[in-house]
Formats: structure tokens, sequence, C-alpha cells
């Protein structure tokens, strides 16, 4: 297969708003050993590439500088020791950047073959929460069949995800917060046992009273120190709280830690760029044992709010921020 000596992609000239990113033009990555060269027909966007483009979370010394850790697409060409996937093989794959680009090279561990009767858009939806949600939510956090669980942010990309692998893998009880009543009925409607407005309601109290005071087992938290203490408050004994981001802030001041004790709680956390490629793989063979079924049975599906072509990324950004979106956001490249 002959390549382009050129591709387009996303350059990040400055840090700031939307509208520094620029479409540029720029050389083919090359497929480095254990690696596959992917050409992109969909890439999601999400919450750290917003948080790169700010300037607050850096790539990598090792990663591309280029925006987008969510794609899909053909198989190109393959690095040296590949034998997972072949030319012509359609994936989607946890990129370590270079997402928002016409061609990606990937690590072969971080890559996932499309599911059955799925298309680029659904393909492209998958990998960054699907990997942050079994990561945290299952592998670290320990959701089992018959717990309760809190998901915060439940219409979020992260949050739709987390509610539907809840319910398919046997949550007793899934809780989530979401910011209007449209937003809470989405998430019920995807599995949620109640959902929970937090312009109008405490979460806390709601868990108390919805679990006769006993609290939940698990709560999946990207808001960090604003609810800290109110996290603590909703888990139930030898619960235990996964924290995934800090929307609300990442300092927690006077915070009573006296319920870690007596409760016996867990509080644990990730980011999953930092992780090793061997870690990565492990949660992409988790993945494809367990939770691409769900997938190709129709248990489990993305939820995507909005498909915008490659052109419009400063578009797709300022959507993000608004969180005004329920699900994914996806851009057809």
């Amino acid at each position: 297969m002959s390549l382009p000596s050129e591709m387009r992609f996303v350059d990040l000239p400055s840090f700031g708003g939307p509208e520094v990113m620029t479409l540029a033009h720029g050389p083919l990555p090359v497929a480095r050993p254990g690696e596959i060269l992917v050409r992109v027909e969909a890439a999601g966007v999400n919450r750290p590439d917003v948080q790169q483009r700010k300037g607050n979370y850096p790539a990598p010394k090792d990663a591309s500088p280029i925006l987008g850790l969510d794609i899909s697409g053909e198989v190109v060409a393959v690095g040296e020791g590949v034998n997972e996937f072949g030319i012509g093989d359609k994936v989607c794959a946890l990129a370590n950047g270079g997402g928002y680009a016409e061609y990606c090279a990937v690590p072969v561990g971080q890559a996932l073959p499309w599911p059955k009767g799925y298309d680029a858009v659904k393909a492209a939806a998958l990998p960054e929460t699907f990997f942050t949600v079994w990561a945290n939510l299952f592998q670290m956090a320990g959701l089992t069949e018959g717990e309760s669980v809190l998901i915060h942010g439940g219409s979020s990309g992260i949050g739709t995800t987390a509610i539907q692998l809840a319910k398919a893998f046997g949550a007793s009880a899934i809780y989530a917060t979401a910011g209007s009543r449209e937003k809470c009925e989405a998430c019920e409607r995807l599995g949620a046992t109640r959902g929970i407005d937090y312009k109008t309601e405490d979460f806390a109290e709601v868990i108390k009273s919805e679990t006769q005071g006993k609290g939940v087992d698990v709560i999946l938290d990207m808001i960090g120190a604003s609810y800290f203490e109110s996290n603590l408050a909703s888990l139930a004994k030898d619960g235990c709280l996964s924290m995934i981001a800090f929307l609300g802030g990442a300092v927690a001041d006077k915070v009573n830690l006296t319920s870690i004790m007596v409760k016996r709680l867990t509080v644990t956390g990730s980011t999953m760029r930092p992780r090793t490629a061997e870690e990565k793989r492990a949660i992409r063979d988790d993945l494809l044992a367990q939770v691409w079924p769900q997938l190709e049975e129709g248990k489990v599906a993305p939820v995507i709010h909005a498909v915008l072509p490659f052109e419009e990324v400063a578009e797709a950004h300022r959507l993000m921020e608004t969180s005004s979106h329920i699900g994914k956001i996806v851009m057809r490249v």
C-alpha cells in the first residue's frame, strides 16, 4: 500500500482557547517496533484533550505532541514484531497522542478490533472511556456483582460508559449525578437506579436516604476536592472511592478523615496516560475478553452526542467545554 508523504493534523502552536488549534500539514508518523500505523477515520474528543490544549496536561516525553487519544480506522503499516493485526484490519485504539490527524501510530497492545456491526464513529467512541472505566471502576475499585455504585458525571462519556458497564456486570444499585433533570433521565434510561441532579439535590443526602443510611460500595469520582467529604460520607463500610479527575479542584482543605478509619475505606485513583504499555495491554486484554462480547451483543453501546467534521475541531472543543453534551463527541476525519 503506497502512503502519502504528508498528512493533515490539528496543530497547537500555543496554549489557549479552542481558536488556537489550526489545521496543518506534516509528515506521517512511522510505526516503530511494536506499533501499528492507522489511517484515522474518526477520532474521539475527550476532557484530557481540552486540558492539554490549555497547557494543563502535557504529553509524555515519548508521545506525539498532537492532541487526540481515541482513534478508529484502518491499519496501513505494522512495525517490527507485530503479528496481532495486519494491513487492512479495522481497529480502534487508545493513542498516547496524535489522534487528531489523518494517520496515527499506536502501540499494538492498545488496539482492539471494531466490535461486529460497528462503524468508524461508534468504534472511535470506545477506547478512552472504556479503558478508563474498566481500569478504575473494575480493576482498581473492584466493583463486583451485587454491589452498589455512585457515578459522578453520569451524562459524560465516562459516566454513560460506567453506568452501562456497572449494569452489565450486575451492580445491585447504580446512582449517577448529573446537572439537569434531562441528563438524570438519560442516566436512568441507560440503567441508573436513580439520577441525582447535583444542582438541586445534595447527593450525599440522597444516597443516605436511598440506602437507608448504609451508603454505596464504590464511588467513581471526577470532581475531586469539592466532593471529597461528601463522597466519604456516602460510602458504606469497606467502600472504595476511585478518583479519575479534579473538575472541582485537586486540593481539599480541612477534611475530616475519621470516616476513612471508622468505615475502613479505600481511596484510590489513577490517570491513564502515564501507565506503561504493559499496563495498558492488560486493560486491553480484559476489555477484549469481557467487554467486547457485551458490545457485540448490544448489551452495552457508546452514547454519541455529536459527530463533527475534522475541520470543526474548535467547535468540538467548545461543545465539550459547555458540558451540555450527553455521551461522546466524535470527529469524522
